[in-house]
Protein backbone atom coordinates (compact mmCIF):
# COMPACT_ATOMS: atom_id res chain seq x y z
CA UNK A 1 0.00 0.00 0.00
CA UNK A 2 1.40 3.42 -0.92
CA UNK A 3 0.00 6.69 -0.75
CA UNK A 4 -2.37 7.53 -2.68
CA UNK A 5 -3.83 4.10 -3.20
CA UNK A 6 -7.69 3.33 -3.69
CA UNK A 7 -7.89 1.56 -0.63
CA UNK A 8 -12.01 1.37 -1.01
CA UNK A 9 -11.37 0.56 -5.00
CA UNK A 10 -9.40 -2.76 -3.56
CA UNK A 11 -12.17 -3.74 -0.70
CA UNK A 12 -15.18 -2.59 -2.76
CA UNK A 13 -15.11 -5.74 -5.61
CA UNK A 14 -15.13 -8.16 -2.10
CA UNK A 15 -18.44 -6.74 -0.03
CA UNK A 16 -22.04 -7.45 -0.02
CA UNK A 17 -24.99 -5.20 1.45
CA UNK A 18 -24.89 -6.16 5.32
CA UNK A 19 -20.91 -6.77 5.67
CA UNK A 20 -18.61 -4.82 7.93
CA UNK A 21 -15.14 -4.21 6.95
CA UNK A 22 -12.29 -3.86 9.72
CA UNK A 23 -9.00 -2.17 8.28
CA UNK A 24 -6.06 -2.56 9.46
CA UNK A 25 -5.12 1.22 10.68
CA UNK A 26 -1.24 1.26 9.16
CA UNK A 27 -3.16 0.39 5.40
CA UNK A 28 -4.91 3.28 6.24
CA UNK A 29 -1.76 5.38 7.35
CA UNK A 30 0.03 4.29 4.28
CA UNK A 31 -2.40 5.32 1.94
CA UNK A 32 -3.45 8.62 3.59
CA UNK A 33 0.98 9.09 3.75
CA UNK A 34 1.16 9.22 7.19
CA UNK A 35 4.81 8.29 7.57
CA UNK A 36 7.61 9.69 9.08
CA UNK A 37 11.20 8.96 7.72
CA UNK A 38 13.16 8.93 11.07
CA UNK A 39 16.57 10.29 8.79
CA UNK A 40 15.00 13.95 8.24
CA UNK A 41 13.98 13.72 12.27
CA UNK A 42 15.78 16.17 14.43
CA UNK A 43 15.08 15.12 18.07
CA UNK A 44 14.72 17.89 20.77
CA UNK A 45 16.40 18.19 23.98
CA UNK A 46 12.87 16.58 25.75
CA UNK A 47 13.00 13.54 23.18
CA UNK A 48 16.65 13.00 23.69
CA UNK A 49 16.14 12.76 27.46
CA UNK A 50 13.61 10.38 27.56
CA UNK A 51 15.31 8.23 24.69
CA UNK A 52 18.53 8.08 26.76
CA UNK A 53 16.17 6.59 29.76
CA UNK A 54 14.07 4.47 27.94
CA UNK A 55 16.73 3.13 25.48
CA UNK A 56 14.76 4.46 22.68
CA UNK A 57 16.00 6.25 19.49
CA UNK A 58 15.87 9.82 20.40
CA UNK A 59 14.36 10.09 16.94
CA UNK A 60 11.09 7.83 17.06
CA UNK A 61 10.82 9.62 20.39
CA UNK A 62 10.42 13.10 18.70
CA UNK A 63 8.00 11.47 16.13
CA UNK A 64 5.58 10.10 19.13
CA UNK A 65 6.00 13.55 20.95
CA UNK A 66 4.80 15.45 17.60
CA UNK A 67 1.61 13.12 17.97
CA UNK A 68 0.91 13.46 21.76
CA UNK A 69 -1.28 15.76 23.41
CA UNK A 70 0.23 14.68 26.46
CA UNK A 71 3.04 12.43 27.66
CA UNK A 72 0.77 10.65 30.59
CA UNK A 73 3.42 7.85 32.04
CA UNK A 74 6.91 7.02 30.35
CA UNK A 75 8.33 3.49 32.22
CA UNK A 76 9.73 0.40 30.36
CA UNK A 77 10.79 1.54 27.81
CA UNK A 78 6.99 2.66 26.95
CA UNK A 79 5.76 5.92 26.77
CA UNK A 80 1.75 6.16 27.48
CA UNK A 81 0.48 9.11 25.76
CA UNK A 82 -2.57 10.90 24.84
CA UNK A 83 -2.89 11.30 21.08
CA UNK A 84 -4.12 14.35 19.32
CA UNK A 85 -7.14 12.76 19.14
CA UNK A 86 -7.93 11.39 22.23
CA UNK A 87 -6.53 7.96 22.33
CA UNK A 88 -4.14 7.04 25.24
CA UNK A 89 -1.85 4.44 24.33
CA UNK A 90 1.47 3.27 23.87
CA UNK A 91 3.67 5.18 21.84
CA UNK A 92 0.68 7.63 20.89
CA UNK A 93 -0.18 4.99 18.10
CA UNK A 94 3.48 5.09 16.43
CA UNK A 95 4.58 1.94 15.12
CA UNK A 96 8.16 0.98 12.73
CA UNK A 97 6.66 -2.38 12.49
CA UNK A 98 4.70 -3.66 9.27
CA UNK A 99 6.04 -0.06 7.88
CA UNK A 100 7.61 -1.63 4.73
CA UNK A 101 10.87 0.23 4.64
CA UNK A 102 13.61 0.30 6.85
CA UNK A 103 13.90 3.57 9.13
CA UNK A 104 9.84 5.00 8.34
CA UNK A 105 7.39 5.21 10.91
CA UNK A 106 3.78 5.00 10.35
CA UNK A 107 1.75 7.26 12.04
CA UNK A 108 -2.15 7.16 13.16
CA UNK A 109 -4.81 8.47 10.59
CA UNK A 110 -5.31 12.29 11.09
CA UNK A 111 -8.54 11.73 11.70
CA UNK A 112 -9.72 7.92 11.50
CA UNK A 113 -13.45 8.19 11.77
CA UNK A 114 -13.59 10.82 9.07
CA UNK A 115 -11.25 7.60 7.39
CA UNK A 116 -13.83 5.19 8.15
CA UNK A 117 -16.50 7.43 6.03
CA UNK A 118 -14.85 8.37 3.20
CA UNK A 119 -13.65 4.15 2.33
CA UNK A 120 -17.63 3.72 3.33
CA UNK A 121 -18.87 6.01 1.06
CA UNK A 122 -17.03 5.28 -1.97
CA UNK A 123 -17.51 1.60 -0.93
CA UNK A 124 -21.60 2.18 -1.19
CA UNK A 125 -20.97 4.79 -3.77
CA UNK A 126 -24.09 4.14 -6.43
CA UNK A 127 -23.55 3.65 -9.79
CA UNK A 128 -22.82 6.22 -11.97
CA UNK A 129 -21.19 8.56 -9.07
CA UNK A 130 -18.12 7.36 -8.62
CA UNK A 131 -18.57 3.84 -7.96
CA UNK A 132 -15.18 1.76 -7.21
CA UNK A 133 -17.49 -1.12 -8.92
CA UNK A 134 -18.77 0.06 -12.38
CA UNK A 135 -22.46 -0.24 -12.93
CA UNK A 136 -22.76 -1.51 -8.82
CA UNK A 137 -25.44 -1.39 -6.91
CA UNK A 138 -25.24 0.72 -4.06
CA UNK A 139 -24.67 -1.17 -0.69
CA UNK A 140 -24.97 -0.59 2.72
CA UNK A 141 -21.81 -1.34 4.82
CA UNK A 142 -20.16 -1.18 7.87
CA UNK A 143 -16.43 0.16 8.05
CA UNK A 144 -14.07 -0.07 11.36
CA UNK A 145 -10.53 1.33 11.37
CA UNK A 146 -8.30 -1.15 14.01
CA UNK A 147 -5.41 -1.15 15.84
CA UNK A 148 -4.11 -3.01 18.98
CA UNK A 149 -4.08 -1.24 22.11
CA UNK A 150 -3.17 -2.86 25.48
CA UNK A 151 -5.30 -2.18 28.51
CA UNK A 152 -4.71 -0.86 32.47
CA UNK A 153 -4.35 -4.50 34.19
CA UNK A 154 -4.36 -6.78 31.60
CA UNK A 155 -1.70 -8.64 29.28
CA UNK A 156 -1.63 -8.36 25.36
CA UNK A 157 -2.59 -6.46 22.87
CA UNK A 158 -6.20 -6.59 21.82
CA UNK A 159 -7.55 -4.86 18.31
CA UNK A 160 -9.71 -2.12 19.35
CA UNK A 161 -12.06 0.84 17.02
CA UNK A 162 -9.89 4.00 16.53
CA UNK A 163 -12.47 4.42 13.08
CA UNK A 164 -15.88 3.90 12.85
CA UNK A 165 -18.39 4.69 10.14
CA UNK A 166 -21.88 2.84 9.41
CA UNK A 167 -22.13 0.72 12.47
CA UNK A 168 -23.48 1.16 16.39
CA UNK A 169 -20.28 1.19 17.95
CA UNK A 170 -22.17 1.20 21.41
CA UNK A 171 -24.83 -1.26 22.82
CA UNK A 172 -26.37 0.84 25.78
CA UNK A 173 -28.25 -1.56 28.79
CA UNK A 174 -28.25 0.65 30.66
CA UNK A 175 -32.06 1.52 31.93
CA UNK A 176 -32.74 -2.26 30.69
CA UNK A 177 -32.80 -4.93 32.49
CA UNK A 178 -30.99 -8.62 33.26
CA UNK A 179 -31.71 -11.46 33.12
CA UNK A 180 -33.82 -11.34 36.84
CA UNK A 181 -35.43 -8.58 35.64
CA UNK A 182 -32.55 -6.53 37.64
CA UNK A 183 -32.09 -2.60 36.36
CA UNK A 184 -28.53 -2.14 34.99
CA UNK A 185 -27.28 1.23 35.32
CA UNK A 186 -23.47 0.87 34.06
CA UNK A 187 -23.62 -1.65 31.03
CA UNK A 188 -22.56 -0.46 27.40
CA UNK A 189 -20.87 -2.95 25.20
CA UNK A 190 -18.25 -1.85 22.53
CA UNK A 191 -19.40 -3.39 19.58
CA UNK A 192 -17.12 -1.42 17.57
CA UNK A 193 -13.90 -2.82 19.67
CA UNK A 194 -15.66 -6.07 19.50
CA UNK A 195 -15.91 -6.26 16.11
CA UNK A 196 -12.04 -4.97 15.51
CA UNK A 197 -11.19 -7.82 18.28
CA UNK A 198 -13.41 -10.67 16.05
CA UNK A 199 -11.68 -9.47 12.71
CA UNK A 200 -8.03 -9.98 14.38
CA UNK A 201 -8.63 -13.50 15.17
CA UNK A 202 -9.06 -14.35 11.42
CA UNK A 203 -5.65 -12.86 10.74
CA UNK A 204 -1.82 -12.97 12.23
CA UNK A 205 0.58 -10.17 13.13
CA UNK A 206 2.18 -11.44 10.04
CA UNK A 207 -0.08 -12.69 7.42
CA UNK A 208 -0.32 -9.55 5.45
CA UNK A 209 -3.90 -9.33 5.35
CA UNK A 210 -5.08 -5.96 6.48
CA UNK A 211 -8.54 -5.98 6.04
CA UNK A 212 -11.29 -8.60 7.08
CA UNK A 213 -14.64 -8.91 5.95
CA UNK A 214 -17.28 -9.45 8.99
CA UNK A 215 -20.60 -11.36 7.11
CA UNK A 216 -23.42 -12.29 9.47
CA UNK A 217 -23.80 -9.15 11.51
CA UNK A 218 -25.74 -6.73 9.60
CA UNK A 219 -27.93 -5.73 12.81
CA UNK A 220 -24.93 -3.78 13.50
CA UNK A 221 -24.61 -1.81 10.51
CA UNK A 222 -26.62 1.76 10.15
CA UNK A 223 -27.70 3.73 7.64
CA UNK A 224 -26.40 7.01 8.68
CA UNK A 225 -22.45 7.11 9.29
CA UNK A 226 -22.86 7.72 13.16
CA UNK A 227 -21.09 8.91 15.73
CA UNK A 228 -17.66 7.50 14.81
CA UNK A 229 -15.10 5.64 17.37
CA UNK A 230 -15.16 8.95 19.12
CA UNK A 231 -17.99 8.09 20.75
CA UNK A 232 -15.97 5.62 22.45
CA UNK A 233 -13.68 7.60 24.42
CA UNK A 234 -13.90 7.76 27.90
CA UNK A 235 -14.35 11.29 29.09
CA UNK A 236 -11.18 12.48 31.60
CA UNK A 237 -13.99 13.81 34.19
CA UNK A 238 -14.72 10.07 34.82
CA UNK A 239 -11.49 8.19 33.70
CA UNK A 240 -10.27 6.53 36.88
CA UNK A 241 -6.87 5.61 35.69
CA UNK A 242 -5.71 9.33 35.42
Amino acid sequence: MRAGDDLAGLIAPHVRDGDIVVIAQKVVSKAEGQLRALADVEPSAEAIALANQHDKDPRLVQVVLDESAEVIRASHGVLICETRHGFVCANAGVDVSNSGDQGVAVLLPVDPDASARRIRAAIAAPAGAASPVPDASPVRVGVVVSDSFGRPWRLGVVDVAIGAAGIRVLDDWRGRTDSHGRELHATEVALADQLASAADLARSKDSREPIVVIRGAEQYVSAADGPGAAALRRPREIDLFR
